[in-house]
């Protein structure tokens, strides 16, 4: 199923790990210095911002609610003088938002179309072999109010030809430029992590993402393109040496070459081993999990690899398709339901956790574009796209282990 190595994302590690408590009201020393360094926040605006995104995920609520059919969706967004607030915009010309403390923006198209449009898309995989080449993915971005589409240099009219088929409203499409194909997030290198050996010539390393169980079955939520059903999985004590066995893949999911599908699995761990409600923080201070609460679009999140360590950025777009490519510019494989944040992650963080600043975990990583590189420990740019963590509960039926 897979040709390519999988490295590591040092995550959560739940059965090897174990470190200090996250402060009830406060964040991680590793997590706080990584957000303020990768959205360029001060100390106080970050204290604010945590304060908007608290009171944002029961705004979306409460807007979604009253306004119905005219709600178009919401995002946190940081205004001119550096805060954070929330944006809810609705198709209604007379009725504002209604939702204390928000701002309320006029838009031309309902959240219900714009998810309609883009399915309409997602149709087109069922009566082709694959999206067209050179369009990377497609999702409803709620800032712009329309359907985006990641488009390689050139590749415009094969994208307006996949939309013309489609039947779609061209005033709904936006198209943006995309200059790095989205590729999983895979190399051959060492790392703190998990190893597998399928048996054919080479050793994957990748990930742990989040602890979860199964009624009483320990595991771990991982990357479903990180090894198949069954596959036996070891602790990674150093560079491609693997130590204890951990457990095996008990559900896998990716799609590859043409094929269409979610990328998402779980290991279920052997009962010697302890879970840990954690994301680990590269000797920093450990982020305690505290539950999965879905953060709406603008919210910032931070990401844990072995490769490029705590990486941050924002939630841009969620219900993504990516068509990846590899190395060779041959179809590698069309992820659904995919989140798209603006995090960099490269070759080796595959697999691993999305966590919020307060603590709920949002995803495992599957791909990306870009690097990590070149602004002098800034965030080099691109985006990194994760599969929802309870997309992958619900389609196990695992539940998140998390601490209070």
């Amino acid at each position: 199923m897979r040709k390519f190595s999988v490295p590591v994302l040092a995550a959560v590690v739940a059965m090897t790990l174990s470190g200090a408590a996250l402060a009830a009201d406060g964040l991680s020393p590793a997590l706080e210095a990584a957000m303020q360094r990768d959205l360029g926040l001060t100390g106080p605006q970050l204290a604010q911002y945590l304060k908007a995104e608290r009171l944002a995920i029961q705004q979306e609520k409460l807007a979604a609610r009253r306004l119905g059919r005219e709600f178009a969706g919401a995002w946190l967004e940081r205004k001119a003088n550096g805060s954070f607030g929330l944006v809810v915009a609705t198709t209604s010309s007379t009725r504002p938002a209604g939702v204390p403390g928000a701002e309320s923006r006029h838009a031309r198209h309902s959240l219900a179309a714009l998810n309609a449009a883009k399915g309409q898309l997602d149709d087109q995989l069922a009566r082709r072999a694959a999206a067209p080449r050179g369009v990377y993915s497609w999702a409803v971005d709620l800032p712009s109010n329309s359907v985006v589409l990641g488009v390689a240099p050139g590749a415009e009219d094969a994208a307006i030809d996949f939309v013309a088929r489609s039947g779609l409203d061209a005033s709904t499409v936006r198209f943006e430029r995309m200059d790095e194909a989205p590729q999983r997030r895979a190399s051959i290198q060492g790392g703190r992590g998990i190893l597998r050996d399928p048996g054919d010539g080479y050793v994957y390393a990748c990930s742990i993402g989040f602890s979860v169980t199964k009624g009483a079955t320990p595991g771990f939520a991982t990357a479903g393109h990180c090894g198949d059903v069954g596959e036996i999985v070891y602790q990674e004590v150093s560079q491609w040496t693997p130590g204890v066995r951990l457990g095996a893949f008990a559900a896998s999911a990716m799609p590859e070459g043409n094929q269409t599908g979610p990328d998402r699995g779980w290991v279920q761990v052997d009962s010697t081993h302890t879970l840990s409600p954690s994301v680990y923080g590269y000797g920093k201070g450990d982020v305690t999990v505290r539950g999965g609460t879905e953060a709406p679009v603008g919210t910032a999140i931070c990401r844990s690899g072995r490769t490029t360590g705590w990486r941050c950025g924002a939630i841009g777009s969620k219900n993504v398709t990516v068509s990846y490519v590899n190395d060779s510019g041959q179809p590698d494989g069309t992820v659904t339901g995919l989140t798209r944040t603006t995090a960099c992650a490269e070759g080796g963080d595959s697999g691993g956790s999305y966590i919020t600043g307060v603590g709920q975990a949002q995803g495992v990583l599957s791909g990306g574009s870009g690097s990590c590189k070149g602004r002098q420990g800034r965030t080099g740019g691109g985006n990194s796209y994760f599969t929802p963590i309870n997309a992958i509960l619900g389609a196990y039926g695992l539940s998140l282990r998390t601490s209070p």
